[in-house]
């Protein structure tokens, strides 16, 4: 089969592979022919399986063998939710982290309600990302505090960061093409999933959703070609989907199916 053409970089997000170990994901990523991954150093719930990377542990000497053996790179490490009480004792061996595997970029999200306080934590982060080499993208969540891309790029210029742009919480607060282009210059990445038009219920189903059960690229109602238009024709692409069909198929061939499947909405 001939595949789509495209000029974009396509990577694998770790919320597609879930509680797989880091060298795992990197090796299941390289073998489906992915071009760079993605790795979460901090976990974001309490309850999901979590693979410590402190530099010189036997985990992360494992990954980066996984990285130098099959050639793929990390851009992005995650998460962390700036709530306001968040400080760098936190982000600084998190960053260390990052670090070591080569990751250019940290993506975080804001709960914090209280502007101010918000824009300070971030600029700190940011300040303290420097010297590692990372820069922090804020990501609009739908149901956080930042929920959309105009939100989230006033924050990132004034703190001096960059923007994560998100198609399924793009959807759900019905951005639009405008919307998008306000992170047009600050977008080093863009992350893509399929979304049903219609938004679960309450917080707890928009949740679900988000960590659990995104649609393949294709499968649902988002508008790509809306939504990709807004930013470089170059820019990397993230494939993000936590969905059932994982277990379904099995980790290699549903990375198989994701890359496929972002390929063909890029070649539309």
């Amino acid at each position: 089969m001939t595949e789509p053409a495209h000029n974009r970089p396509i990577g694998l997000a770790p919320l597609s592979l879930l509680g797989a170990h880091p060298a795992d994901l990197v090796e299941t990523a390289a073998a489906a022919g992915y071009d760079f991954v993605g790795i979460r150093v901090v976990p974001v719930t309490a309850t999901e399986k979590f693979t410590d990377l402190t530099p010189g542990s036997p985990d992360a000497r494992r990954t980066l063998d996984a990285l130098r053996a099959t050639g793929l790179r990390v851009r992005d490490v995650e998460f962390l939710v700036l709530d306001g009480t968040l400080t760098r004792e936190t982000w600084l061996p998190a960053l260390e982290a990052g670090a070591n595997l080569g990751a250019s970029t940290f993506t975080v999200a804001a709960s914090d309600t209280d502007q101010p306080r918000l824009l300070h934590t971030l600029q700190a982060f940011t300040d303290d990302a420097r010297p590692f080499g990372i820069t922090p993208t804020l990501e609009a969540i739908s149901y956080q505090a930042v929920s959309t891309l105009p939100q989230a790029t006033d924050l990132a210029r004034a703190a001096g960061c960059w923007v994560l742009p998100d198609a399924l919480h793009f959807q759900r607060v019905q951005g639009t093409v405008a919307d998008a282009r306000t992170a047009a210059d600050l977008s080093p990445l863009v992350q893509i999933c399929d979304a049903r038009a219609a938004a679960p219920e309450d917080l707890a189903g928009r949740l679900h959703e988000s960590r659990a059960e995104r649609l393949v690229p294709g499968d649902g109602d988002v508008d790509f070609t809306a939504f990709l238009s807004a930013f470089p024709a170059t820019a990397p692409i993230s494939v993000e989907v936590p969905n059932p069909l994982r277990e379904e198929l099995g980790d290699g061939p549903f990375a198989r199916r994701l890359l496929q499947a972002a390929r063909e909405v890029l070649a539309r």
